[in-house]
């Protein structure tokens, strides 16, 4: 069943959800409101997000970053609308699949009419860790105001090797090395909770995931 949030005008809205199963929310932004939204996955998962700025100055900030081996399934929808202009939009999405794991993120941006200087921006960057593990990625926009600033950008691809030989060139091992580029690529999902205390313990979690992880190899071109 499809939850309702609605954030009154002026109020901003953080919420960190690590590990949900299951979400499907629409959420109504009203005039001048602030929505940041973290969606951390380590096991199988199925997110459905529906966000209407209905109010002018809305800002809204997504954030998704999912780590998972084994024969774990995770899946991201967001749609994101721009009833009325002046508002932003940020979507951040990253997938780290390992050992069969398949991962599917499918974006909708729309910017209707009467939304003018809008700004908007979705990207979506993803590692594979092993041969057998996939992922499905379908972007959409639909534009429909003139005045607006849009973007959008997918990439799906391996650990870069040329990272890796540098770092063993200055004395690190491939373990170490394949760690420190882990953690670099989630680094700016990890700095977007605002909460301190939040951010740390995230932090620690991933270090003891990314620590543990032993996979190497893709199918497909770096990133």
């Amino acid at each position: 069943m499809t939850q309702t949030l609605n954030i009154p005008q002026g109020e901003t809205v953080e919420r960190v959800l690590i590990d949900e199963p299951e979400l499907d929310w629409h959420i109504v932004q009203q005039a001048h409101s602030v929505l940041r939204l973290h969606l951390i996955s380590f096991t199988s998962a199925k997110h459905t997000i529906w966000i209407e700025q209905q109010g002018e100055g809305c800002q809204t900030e997504i954030y998704g970053l999912t780590f998972v081996r084994n024969n774990e399934t995770c899946t991201l929808n967001t749609r994101v609308h721009h009833n009325i202009g002046g508002g932003t939009s940020k979507q951040v999405v990253k997938f780290i699949l390992g050992g069969e794991a398949k991962g599917e993120f499918f974006g909708e941006l729309k910017i209707a009419p009467d939304a003018q200087q809008t700004a908007a921006q979705q990207t979506n960057r993803n590692i594979l860790l092993s041969d057998k593990a996939t992922m499905r990625t379908r972007p959409q926009l639909e534009i429909y105001a003139d005045d607006v600033k849009a973007s959008h950008g997918a990439t799906t691809g391996q650990l870069d090797e040329s990272a890796l030989f540098y770092m063993q060139q200055r004395g690190l091992s491939p373990e170490q090395g394949r760690q420190m580029l882990l953690q670099a690529f989630m680094a700016d999902i990890i700095d977007a909770i605002t909460d301190e205390a939040q951010r740390t313990a995230l932090a620690n979690a991933i270090e003891t995931l990314v620590v543990l992880n032993k996979e190497q190899g893709a199918k497909t071109a770096p990133l």
